[in-house]
């Protein structure tokens, strides 16, 4: 099946300073929840620009749905829905009208019931005749997602969709997220939250200097870079860990009162066995162990490290 979208060899550079993309080659499978992941400055909004058609590429294509951005613009424009990081909007013009006028910029035909239920699934319906300005800063930025789905998108970016929004419009957003998933509408989200592209993503992507450094699905990405840590708490702190335990690459927290063993989940010997015989036999004692396995961001900021 042909990707919604397809990104080859794009590059860009701003002036004469360094390079913003770097040869990023991507392809989005229909109907998923992409995460991208990056530090400030990775590339990440300069990549969601090109590709929405507000940033000009110095080299390399993009297809939407197999529309050229460039010689079929208006078609692959019209697939995409954009939800920026900052709210720029007449503050004196309605959520009604807004909303309305979005889907009108796309040359579609007014749908009033359309433009309802999308302020019904923001929770905006009540504010519907209200002028933005009057609009907390929650519902504005519901605002700019009912904005962007105004013209009926197959493709939506959320760039930093959900900064500065409480916990609980946080898990609104993430809800609708799912439904529009559900429907047939591919996202692409930009966050600091690794916690939300661990929660709602299919697929992550990390950027870092303009380079797209890994693409995979969540749950291989969890299962090939995943650690497992095995914490010992010591009956006696230690101040340094015995040389007879060196091959086993311990080390000591909390003020020497634990010992901390990493291992490799995928490997066939965890090591285990061999660490807790070695302990016996160096006479050290532990009142309690438990285990903990990285998260999305352990593997994240691992890999930025590496970048």
């Amino acid at each position: 099946m042909r990707p919604i979208l397809a990104v080859r060899n794009l590059s860009k550079t701003y002036g004469t300073g360094p390079a913003a993309l770097k040869s990023v080659n991507l392809e989005i499978r229909r109907g998923e929840i992409f995460a991208l992941l990056g530090p400030n400055g990775a590339g990440k909004t300069t990549l969601i620009s090109i590709i929405c058609g507000i940033v000009t590429a110095s080299e390399g294509s993009v297809a939407i749905d197999g529309h050229d951005i460039v010689t079929d613009y208006r078609a692959a424009r019209a697939l995409v829905g954009l939800v920026p990081q900052e709210i720029a909007t007449d503050m004196f013009d309605t959520v009604w009208h807004n909303v309305s006028f979005s889907r009108a910029l796309f040359d579609k035909a007014a749908n009033p019931a359309h433009i309802a239920k999308v302020l019904r699934d923001l929770a905006l319906w009540e504010r519907r005749d209200s002028k933005i300005m009057t609009l907390s800063g929650g519902m504005k930025r519901r605002l700019l997602i009912a904005k962007a789905l105004s013209h009926e998108p197959a493709l939506l970016f959320l760039d930093e969709p959900t900064a500065g929004v409480d916990v609980e419009l946080r898990q609104d957003m993430w809800a609708l997220l799912r439904k529009l998933r559900a429907s047939g509408v591919t996202i692409i989200l930009t966050t600091h939250y690794i916690e939300e592209a661990e929660l709602m993503a299919d697929r992550i992507g990390v950027i870092n200097k303009g380079e797209l450094i890994l693409v995979e699905d969540k749950a291989e990405l969890m299962r090939k870079l995943g650690r497992k840590q095995l914490v010992l708490h010591l009956k006696r702190p230690l101040t340094a860990v015995p040389s007879g335990l060196a091959a086993h690459d311990l080390t000591l927290d909390h003020d020497g009162s634990e010992l901390v063993y990493t291992y490799d989940t995928q490997s066939e010997r965890t090591g285990i066995t061999a660490l807790l015989d070695d302990l016996q036999n160096a006479g050290i004692v532990f009142s309690d162990l438990h285990t903990t396995e990285s998260s999305l961001e352990d593997i994240f900021v691992g890999l930025v490290r590496q970048g």
